[in-house]
């Protein structure tokens, strides 16, 4: 094909582990002010799948998901990533995290993960920032990939996604036509 092909606008979404709640609904309120209304929230999850963040966060972590109202380009990922960087340094006291958050966006086909990690599977998009595709959205649900993370294969999580999958399908019916 010579025409190039635009992709349609995504939902930015957010993953937060944290210690305590106050962490939590401090982090969001900054965070609706910049990007706009949150329109799903999941419920608190204990987040027990690793003990990777423990010594910095300490123990009895949750974890809670939310997206946000407006779609955006899928590139604006660098950005909405270099935000959430920042926003964890500001609640880092004493260079140890009191929250952490994984952002990423979601289409009908896919949810992508920012990182500032490289690895095989992962692509490099600009300022640091990489990208990966964790789950893939075929038959009728969220498929794992060889590389998703234990947590993100769990049929709650799984669940919480397509909940934001039903509200982006929505929103994209109901944006305007260009």
């Amino acid at each position: 094909m010579l025409e190039l092909q635009f992709p349609k606008p995504v939902k930015l979404i957010c993953g937060f582990i944290y210690p305590e709640e106050n962490w939590y609904q401090q982090v969001k309120r900054i965070m609706e002010r910049k990007f706009g209304q949150v329109d799903f929230e999941s419920c608190q999850i204990p987040f027990n799948y690793t003990d990777y963040y423990q010594k910095e966060m300490g123990s009895g972590l949750s974890r809670r998901f939310i997206s946000f109202q407006r779609l955006r380009l899928p590139q604006e990922l660098v950005s909405f990533k270099l935000f959430c960087l920042k926003l964890e340094k500001k609640f880092a006291p004493g260079n140890k995290r009191k929250v952490n958050i994984d952002p990423g966006y979601l289409n009908e086909s896919k949810l992508v993960l920012a990182t500032t990690k490289d690895f095989s599977h992962r692509l490099y998009l600009n300022k640091g920032v990489y990208a990966e595709v964790t789950l893939q959205f075929k038959d009728g649900s969220f498929s794992n990939l060889p590389t998703t993370f234990p947590d993100y294969r769990t049929k709650e999580y799984k669940d919480i996604f397509m909940s934001i999958r039903s509200i982006y399908r929505q929103d994209l019916k109901n944006a305007p036509r260009k």
